[in-house]
């Protein structure tokens, strides 16, 4: 068996090379050419499949390792007979993390104060449902707008991640808008009807914001128009911008950089766990496809963290002050905001090189279940709050 395994997907030649011969192609250079032998395709977001990359092709097999699939043409593979599989919820719990450190940047550089402050969540599915609960942990009031979702929860064997009764239900878009102090978009992209999600944060979007809010977008660049999201920022509806996708990617919009309070190249996604989760998703699935054997032993691979055990000292300090050092200690998000800010180049294509190197060399974090807080004088609700997010924590 011949499988070509883009680049970025996370020790996949260890993976697949178990299944059979494996050639390693740098992403977006997957051609024709290296597939003419191949029977399995396994790729990440940067690679977009469709009829003229495998048509002459005898590929029978493609797996994404990224939980969204919009980069791949599913109707054309559908039907030519082509099986395919992607990694829905691979990462979820990654961007949740980003999303924890975002706001205690925004705390440590600003003061924000995130207790009792109210955050709305568009679109809680694997994603959405893990930030509510990082939020919830925080003490921040959770609002939620899902239409898809909650058009299923009418139906009797409706079954989520999510419990909408929990956060008051399901809440119409413009009053989420309003009610918020902060807004996260967590939906995929789509043009099917009835909620398309190309361009849901246009200009009436951001009119029904609460001035001086905080806007953040992880899920796709195409979600936002890139020149509303200015517009909100030059008119103090959007105090705040924290961006790690963009459009167009990965010739990104330098202006809109600029504005951003954060910037970072498509990695909220890129933790060390949330990529192997990628991997082996695809490679069970190919190993069912093809009716092999799994015997790729997963945990040899699986290296120390940096960072295991961390002591803070709590005495006098602000809560939210030590859950931001806390955080910092495992993922500094302004050094990935940093990094970017020096790379991004005036010209489109050199800019759009460096993007993808920096994603491709990026220094994957692991996530905060690696790393067991142990506090000095802990206050009351501190240790449980840090559980709440992810670590493992002990008081003194």
């Amino acid at each position: 068996m011949n499988i070509v395994v883009a680049e970025t997907v996370l020790l996949g030649e260890e993976a697949f090379s178990t299944l059979g011969e494996v050639q390693v192609v740098p992403d977006r250079e997957i051609a024709p050419y290296h597939l003419k032998d191949a029977d399995a395709l396994i790729i990440r977001s940067k690679t977009r499949v469709h009829e003229r990359l495998l048509a002459e092709s005898p590929v029978r097999f493609v797996g994404t390792a990224t939980a969204g699939f919009d980069h791949l043409d599913t109707r054309y593979l559908d039907r030519s007979e082509i099986a395919w599989c992607a990694a829905p919820g691979c990462n979820a719990n990654s961007v949740a993390e980003y999303l924890v450190a975002a706001l205690l940047e925004l705390h440590h550089r600003h003061g924000i104060v995130l207790e009792g402050r109210s955050i709305g969540i568009v679109g809680v599915g694997e994603v959405g449902s893990r930030v509510a609960e990082k939020a919830e942990a925080l003490g921040m009031r959770v609002l939620i707008n899902d239409p898809p979702l909650e058009a299923m929860a009418r139906t009797p064997d409706f079954s989520a991640r999510v419990d909408p009764q929990r956060y008051g239900g399901f809440r119409p878009l413009d009053e989420v808008l309003a009610r918020s102090e902060i807004v996260t978009l967590h939906v995929p992209l789509t043009d099917e009807k009835p909620w398309p999600t190309r361009g849901l944060a246009r200009c009436p979007f951001f009119e029904n914001m609460r001035p001086g809010s905080i806007f953040i977008n992880t899920c796709r660049g195409e979600v936002v128009d890139p020149e509303a999201l200015t517009c909100a920022l030059d008119n103090g509806i959007v105090e705040y911008a924290v961006l790690d996708v963009w459009d167009p990617e990965p010739e990104i919009p330098l202006g809109l950089l600029e504005r951003a309070e954060l910037g970072t190249p498509h990695i909220a996604g890129y933790s060390w766990e949330g990529a192997l989760n990628g991997t082996v998703a695809c490679y069970h699935a190919a190993c069912r496809f093809f009716e092999r054997s799994a015997c790729w032993p997963v945990v040899e691979f699986v290296p120390d963290p940096p960072q295991p055990r961390l002591e803070l000292e709590t005495r006098g300090r602000d809560r939210e002050d030590v859950l931001a050092e806390a955080v910092r200690s495992v993922y500094d998000i302004a050094r990935d905001d940093a990094t970017l800010r020096e790379y991004a180049l005036p010209d489109d294509a050199q800019r759009g090189s460096c993007f993808d190197r920096l994603r491709r060399e990026y220094d994957r974090r692991r996530e905060f279940f690696n790393t067991r807080v142990r506090l000095r004088d802990d206050p009351p609700g501190l240790a449980g709050k840090l559980r709440g997010i992810g670590f493992k924590a002990d008081p003194e």
